[in-house]
């Protein structure tokens, strides 16, 4: 694949001409610029004069986090203070232009500074300020700080991951965090639609980490107000769900068997030698199979135990049943799927090294995303930002 630092945007891209002023730091209000930008927007960010913390977070290179350069593509790095009324005066004057405004510090802050909704609505009546917070701009909550964890906690999640009997744990990733930003993209295209098709004014998006992973949390909730039914931790079991699993080998890894569907339980049955399952009426819906869950599993994976993983894949495949490894980084960077759809690309970064980084998802026909250049060095356009004109012209 080309250079992204080289390579033409042959497409136009979906957001291109939309000025967004990122003022959050680490995760959540980064990664939601980081998307916006993905697909063509003009992304001010605004560190403090010692940079975002992200930049040094888990293993660095040259002294900076190669999680940086994923997470600050697309954008431009500026210096600002925001405690000083210079610096919030340089806020003032990006966003009076500016089409979203995204912020992720505690709530209170930015009227602190006087960058609030109200006054930066005032200032800008078409600008979209998006908020993401741990608990929300309101409520007895709003006041706390709350990072992801916390988010993940309260919204569910952290209660149902892991095994029965231990202690709860997280997923391996900042999830709540991505969850919410997520969620925040949401709201800015919801809110750039109401605007520029709608005829409509700017308006504040408040995202709550928390309310954004428990969006996620299925029946968790109707489930304990129908039935009394507190969800617990199921391993890698899908409770009452039948069977999906992940089944040990011969050379000693999982693979994910999802063979829950009626048909696809047929199927499962058959590639395994137990035809017997496939053709018991007991076992023809997934409500019976639930019942039999263990003793399926157990069926399964006296298969998988006698077969290595590449084996039960190559069978099931054959077979049509959804069946899949357990992916690490190293599968992942030489997945022949992954190369195909452009998810695993090859940048170089502002110190000239060569670096493999996530592509960019979803996938548009008519505008796609692109790579159009590598995370800054830190304060890196601070003096073109900050002669006027600070944003290009739009189209």
């Amino acid at each position: 694949m080309p250079n992204p630092e080289t390579a033409p945007v042959m497409s136009p891209q979906a957001l291109r001409g939309v000025r967004v002023l990122e003022l959050g730091q680490l995760i959540a209000g980064p990664f939601a610029a980081k998307t916006l930008g993905d697909f063509g927007a003009d992304v001010i960010k605004i560190e403090p004069p010692d940079g975002d913390p992200l930049r040094t977070w888990r293993l660095l290179r040259e002294g900076t986090s190669v999680w940086w350069e994923v997470q600050s593509r697309n954008k431009r790095s500026v210096c600002l203070d925001l405690r000083t009324p210079e610096g919030q005066d340089v806020v003032r004057r990006l966003a009076a232009e500016a089409d979203v405004l995204i912020e992720n510090f505690k709530p209170g802050t930015m009227e602190g500074w006087g960058l609030g909704w109200e006054a930066l609505h005032d200032l800008n009546p078409r600008l979209i300020m998006l908020r993401l917070s741990g608990y929300g701009q309101t409520g007895p909550y709003a006041h706390k700080p709350g990072f992801g964890i916390l988010g993940e906690a309260m919204g569910g999640l952290r209660h149902l991951t892991g095994e029965p009997g231990r202690v709860p744990v997280r997923t391996g990733v900042s999830i709540g965090d991505s969850i919410a930003a997520l969620h925040g993209v949401i709201g800015v295209l919801l809110a750039l639609y109401h605007r520029d098709a709608r005829g409509g004014q700017g308006q504040m998006i408040d995202v709550a980490l928390y309310e954004s992973v428990f969006n996620l949390m299925e029946s968790l909730l109707p489930e304990y107000d129908a039935f009394g039914v507190v969800r617990e931790r199921a391993g890698s079991a899908l409770p009452g769900i039948a069977p999906s699993n992940a089944y040990r080998c011969a050379d000693g890894g999982y693979v994910l068997i999802g063979g829950n569907g009626d048909s696809i339980f047929k199927r499962l049955m058959h590639a395994i030698g137990r035809p017997d399952l496939a053709d018991d009426p007991a076992l023809a819906r997934n409500d019976g199979r639930a019942c039999r869950s263990t003793e399926l599993d157990a069926t399964i994976e006296a298969w998988t135990l006698q077969r290595p993983i590449d084996e039960v894949i190559r069978v099931l495949d054959a077979a049509q049943v959804p069946v899949g490894k357990i992916y690490t980084a190293a599968d992942i960077a030489h997945d022949p799927q992954y190369l195909a759809r452009e998810m695993v690309v090859p940048i170089t970064d502002r110190h000239g090294h060569p670096l493999k980084v996530p592509g960019i998802v979803p996938k548009l026909s008519d505008t796609p995303g692109a790579l159009r250049h590598a995370a800054p060095h830190l304060g890196e356009h601070t003096a073109d930002v900050l002669q006027a004109p600070s944003w290009p012209e739009r189209d």
